[in-house]
């Protein structure tokens, strides 16, 4: 009788029992799965982490009891904005075009100034 011996993916030892199994035991499994996803997983981790600190930069630049806010480029990028990362833009009737990060947004006016204004809720 010829017996095949197929090796376990993540860590190359024998495995036994069924003829299709790929991993020796469930922890093999979940390591060799979570490594196959790290890269996607880290990047939308990245990504994700980017537009929370966007969001909290822009919620903590208007002041209490306020609707919006202006203020310049540079203490955006002083407080580590990220421009390029945002959650969805919004276009008004006037064709003024607001960036979001969820529920707190921006609208570039001149000379590097900007409007950071509140999405109200409905």
């Amino acid at each position: 009788m010829n017996t095949i011996t197929k090796n376990c993916l993540n860590c190359d030892r024998a495995i036994k029992g069924r003829m299709d199994k790929k991993f020796c035991d469930d922890s093999c499994r979940n390591n060799y799965n979570n490594q196959q996803k790290s890269n996607d997983t880290n990047y939308m981790r990245n990504v994700v982490n980017a537009l929370r600190k966007n969001r909290k930069i822009l919620q903590d630049s208007i002041p209490a009891n306020e609707e919006f806010y202006k203020t310049t480029q540079e203490r955006l990028i002083e407080k580590g904005f990220q421009f390029k990362y945002h959650t969805h833009v919004y276009k008004n009737k006037k064709g003024d075009v607001y960036y979001f990060c969820f529920d707190y947004g921006y609208l570039p006016l001149d000379n590097d100034w900007y409007l950071i204004v509140s999405r109200k809720e409905s």
